[in-house]
């Protein structure tokens, strides 16, 4: 039987989160379609407050176990403790003609649960870079659009950082921000005596360094720096859907959840020309059924919307949802992190690196802002790390090796960039349906055609060049220069597909993530993406989402 609703959100991650909240606080009957289990926060964090000896083999993942997960099983955030909240790729296989590390959570919140938390605003110079820079397709908005609704999102998210005043990185609504170690302050010094243009400021991450009224009245509390966020936090220090816009939004009334559902495409009707729902495939049963609604956002992560307009074909769209111009699933991009450097210092022996902080340090992007100076197009930002070398145990027996690990001594200073270079979309990065193959619910699987290209390598010996020159100069020693060879997908800030931009001909997307030729579908995930700036990405996702979500309410009521 159908199921009608004012409103679809498809997946509850980040994007989906806030169409939810959005949605539900205005009067909305919505319904909210998950893939995965359902998880409720602080009920279902089953490892969050385990120690160590604990896990049977102490947050090690056995390889066999190990094979089951290949997309994932080579990132940070996949141990021991954070197994139940990652897809295996047996649950939805997909074919790599280029290697790609399809990395996808299993549950209501999605990836929220498992994120870096690092929020930066965009800029004018991220929005014009198209535009300026001849690649891509021209945004349809810019930052004076988008500026209320990061300062809407910030507010209500909680977002810790400094006001640093910079051009490529506007400030927002701060908490306040993590330090810096004593080594990076160091370094903070020897760029501002060496340049003019770089600058080495705290990280704007999504904890709640001290919780303002309205964290306090989402539940949430502030953050311990006990660093175990992707298990999922009891005390909500960090954004999730599951900690915030999720129960926020189940408090209206106005909230369905249907967990363990694969949404197999959108339905389209030609007489009416929207969309009027989506066919759903029960995972548990395989019972196949149609929920309606007069709104409907997809914001099931970047690759499955991608899938799920692909697959949602018509007499009026045989290959894909507004897919007249032959564009959804091209212009794929990421985010390149194969870039790192290391260095040593010998000073500062007078202090140490005790204590936790769920941050680091962060230089924004300081190439090509005001003018094409390198041989490369666009630029990147750097997360900075610091800490002693834990000076090791070996050769110490009896009472010596209990001195030591009562009273263990520290070594050299160790500092750490990493790079997040911005990729330029193309038209040869592709996602597509196969034709024969299929998963286990019989959707067909995603072919993976994405790949770095030249100008992803020149940026990487761009990052070392440089990046061993301001570790020189600041005195530091035993620099190494080490390509992580990470594979797109790896760093999880895959993008576009379903791009925005101002003529139908060229983009899928208009100005307020409307499908161009179905304005009652909104796409707000990473597929939305135009191009990728090197900031992360989620900030400016749930930007887009409140803001789109806000467009959908007003032409909802008036359309009553």
């Amino acid at each position: 039987m159908d199921e009608l609703f004012d409103a679809i959100v498809i997946g509850s991650g980040m994007t989906g989160g806030w169409a939810a909240k959005e949605l539900t606080e205005k009067g909305l009957k919505t319904v909210m379609i998950e893939y995965g289990r359902d998880v409720e926060h602080i009920k279902d964090y089953p490892t969050t407050n385990m120690y160590p000896w604990e896990f049977p083999h102490q947050g090690t993942v056995p390889y066999k176990i190990a094979k089951e997960y290949p997309s994932v099983n080579k990132h940070y955030i996949f141990n021991e403790s954070t197994l139940h909240f990652l897809k295996k790729d047996s649950e939805q296989e997909y074919i790599q003609d280029k290697p790609f590390d399809w990395i996808r959570g299993q549950q209501v919140g999605g990836r929220s649960l498992l994120w870096a938390r690092h929020t930066q605003r965009w800029s004018n110079f991220d929005f014009e870079g198209p535009l300026r820079d001849g690649f891509a397709v021209d945004w349809p908005i810019r930052y004076s659009d988008l500026a209320p609704w990061y300062s809407y999102v910030e507010k209500f998210v909680g977002i810790a950082g400094n006001k640093d005043g910079l051009d490529i990185l506007p400030d927002g609504e701060f908490l306040p921000p993590f330090e810096l170690t004593c080594l990076e302050k160091h370094f903070q010094e020897s760029i501002k005596k060496n340049y003019t243009n770089r600058h080495l400021i705290a990280s704007r991450v999504a904890n709640l360094s001290t919780p303002n009224p309205i964290h306090i009245e989402q539940g949430r509390g502030q953050c311990q720096r006990r660093n175990l966020c992707e298990r999922g936090c009891p005390f909500g220090g960090y954004f999730s859907s599951n900690s915030s816009t999720i129960p926020w939004a189940k408090k209206t009334g106005n909230l369905t959840i249907m967990a363990n559902s694969v949404v197999q495409s959108i339905i389209y009707d030609e007489g009416q020309q929207k969309a009027t729902g989506v066919q759903v495939i029960d995972v548990l049963t395989k019972e196949i059924k149609t929920i309606t609604a007069k709104i409907i956002f997809l914001n099931a992560s970047a690759m499955n919307s991608n899938l799920i307009l692909l697959n949602s074909k018509s007499k009026r769209f045989p290959n894909g949802l507004g897919n007249d111009n032959g564009l959804l699933g091209k212009y794929i991009a990421f985010h390149n992190y194969r870039g790192k450097v290391t260095a040593a210092y010998d000073g500062l022996q007078d202090f140490d690196s005790e204590g936790r902080r769920p941050a680091a340090s962060f230089m924004p992007r300081f190439t090509n802002i005001f003018k094409q100076e390198k041989t490369f197009l666009r630029g990147y930002h750097n997360i900075i790390n610091s800490s002693r070398e834990k000076i090791p145990f070996e050769g110490s027996f009896g009472d010596e090796l209990k001195d030591k690990i009562i009273n263990p001594k520290a070594g050299k200073w160790i500092i750490g960039a990493q790079m997040m270079g911005e990729t330029i979309p193309k038209e040869t990065s592709n996602v597509s349906l196969d034709r024969t193959k299929v998963d286990k619910y019989g959707m067909p699987q995603l072919r993976f055609s994405v790949d770095y290209d030249e100008n992803d390598e020149l940026m990487i010996q761009d990052f070392f060049t440089e990046f061993t020159e301001m570790f020189t100069k600041a005195g530091y020693t035993d620099i190494k220069t080490i390509d992580t060879k990470r594979v797109p997908g790896n760093e999880n800030h895959e993008m576009g597909g379903v791009r925005m931009g101002k003529d139908p001909a060229t983009s899928l997307l208009n100005e307020w993530n409307q499908l161009h030729l179905c304005k009652n579908v909104y796409v707000t995930d990473g597929a939305c993406m135009t191009s990728t700036a090197s900031q992360n990405p989620s900030l400016t996702y749930m930007a887009l989402t409140a803001r789109a979500a806000n467009h959908a309410i007003d032409a909802f009521k008036k359309s009553k």
